[in-house]
Formats: structure tokens, C-alpha cells, sequence
């Protein structure tokens, strides 16, 4: 990956912060053209440096009361990406990670209630190569940002 430089840091500091703010109005903090703002932010999409752009929805406002991170165990580590391929058509998973330690994917997903959960539980769990899962439940959400831009 290229290396970004101090306009872009600056650019991405300000995008982050505001995701809906004009390319004219950062063009004008910058110094610089809104042609600029615009091909560096460019530049950083296709060097994968931002990766997404959007709205946030917050899930109890579409029914999803409940938020929860299971684990899942897999009998082979070589299973892996058939196992997301499968959750991947789960939409209420949201998240999935490979990881070191004592699960092979961790994975986010949505309920509307613990049925829901219960029944996306089930689903999980007849995955091929899907051995065990453990589920925690989130509380509460205290905490959801992008790193610093420094």
C-alpha cells in the first residue's frame, strides 16, 4: 500500500469526524481545490485506505433489540471459507473475523429477541464443519469509532 501523506491524514481526520461534509468545504480548511479533496479521497478508496462510506442505522430503530458476538469453534481450520461463505447469507450477521485463540471465527450479528437468536443460533450450528459455538450478548455500546487520524 502507498503511503498517505499530511493532506491526506488531514483530509481523512475531517472526513471522519463528518462524513457529510462538502469536498468544498474541506477543499477550503485544506487550502487546496475541491478537485484535489476529491481525487486524494479517490486515491485513498482505491488504495484501500477507506474502505466504506455511509449511513449508520442503529438496529433497535429496525426491531434488533439484541446484539451478539459468538464464537465459533470449526472441526478444521481448512473448512474456514466455506463456513463464511454460509454466513455470509445470514443477514443478520454482520461482522466475521478469523481468529488466533480459542474460536476459528468470531462473528457479530442481530436478533429482534432471544427466539431470533435462538433460531440464527441454529442455523449457525448446522453450518458444515461448524463443531461448537459459544455466544456472548452485548448490553450495552459505550464505544464506535475509526482509529485516530494522527
Amino acid at each position: 500500500m502507498e503511503k498517505i501523506d499530511e493532506l491526506d491524514r488531514k483530509i481523512l481526520k475531517i472526513i471522519t469526524q463528518n462524513a457529510r461534509i462538502a469536498f468544498k468545504e474541506v477543499a477550503d480548511v485544506c487550502g487546496v481545490s475541491r478537485a484535489a479533496v476529491h481525487q486524494r479521497v479517490q486515491r485513498m478508496y482505491d488504495l484501500g485506505v477507506v474502505t466504506g462510506s455511509g449511513y449508520m442505522v442503529n438496529p433497535k430503530s429496525l426491531g434488533y433489540h439484541l446484539c451478539a458476538y459468538v464464537g465459533i469453534i470449526l472441526e478444521k481450520g481448512n473448512m474456514y471459507k466455506a463456513a463464511v461463505e454460509q454466513l455470509e447469507r445470514i443477514p443478520e450477521v454482520v461482522e466475521s473475523h478469523y481468529t488466533l485463540g480459542s474460536y476459528s471465527i468470531l462473528i457479530k450479528l442481530y436478533a429482534r429477541d432471544d427466539e431470533h437468536l435462538m433460531s440464527l443460533l441454529s442455523v449457525i450450528q448446522e453450518i458444515p464443519g461448524v463443531a461448537k459455538t459459544e455466544t456472548l450478548t452485548a448490553l450495552d455500546q459505550r464505544i464506535n469509532r475509526s482509529l485516530p487520524i494522527e
